[in-house]
């Protein structure tokens, strides 16, 4: 299991998510935010984990996807994956308010991947072992402030629904940022680490 801060260039540090975030990812256009109707929807999904039931991708699809945005951000240390915090529904849920040209893409890039996949290893993206699946993204990382081919490009519209969605996710939230939100607190606690302790309010490790 890596640091965060330990990622390599196909995956995503949160360090480097957070920032993206504002700033953007190479050239490709980011997706548009999710309504208010959408963001109902994907907290729905994630208070009652309910299996996934896909509106614009097919099943296999969406298990490729759900792959490849689990390898962009992974579990850690400090918090679980994009897997498990349902960035894969929050993109579908995207795709179904986007432009029908926006997800030909997202079809078309999702094709190209099991046609890479099925190219190197014989086997749909899906169905990829770990280290198959990152050596499937070394490649198509490579170019990523300047995408040369169709797969690179869908590999930075990819990187980036994934960090949007994580970071509007409850795990992305709660859990890795220690957001508390509107909670009443009887007493302000400073960070532990002062002390030369492990602090369990932030999460920031004694070094």
């Amino acid at each position: 299991m890596q640091n965060a801060e330990e990622s390599t260039p196909a995956q995503v540090s949160r360090r480097t998510a957070l920032k993206a975030i504002g700033a953007g990812i190479g050239t490709v256009a980011a997706l548009p935010w999710l309504s208010d109707e959408g963001l109902i929807a994907f907290a729905r999904i994630q208070e009652t984990n309910a299996p996934p039931e896909p509106k614009v991708l097919s099943p296999s699809q969406f298990e490729a996807l759900e792959v490849l945005v689990d390898a962009i951000i992974p579990t850690d240390d400090r918090s679980p994956g994009a897997k498990q915090a349902r960035v894969a529904d929050y993109i579908d849920l995207l795709l179904g308010e986007a432009d029908r040209e926006v997800t030909l893409e997202w079809f078309g890039g999702l094709a190209a991947l099991d046609a890479e996949a099925t190219s190197r290893f014989r086997a749909p993206f899906s169905r990829l072992r770990a280290g198959q699946v990152d050596a499937i993204l070394q490649k198509i990382s490579r170019n990523e402030r300047a995408p040369e081919t169709p797969l690179e490009t869908f590999f930075v519209m990819a990187k980036q629904a994934t960090i949007r969605g994580y970071y509007t996710s409850k795990i992305g939230i709660h859990e890795e940022l220690r957001y508390k939100g509107n909670q009443f607190l009887r007493e302000f606690v400073g960070c532990q680490t002062e002390e030369g302790k492990d602090c369990p309010h932030c999460g920031q490790k004694h070094l």
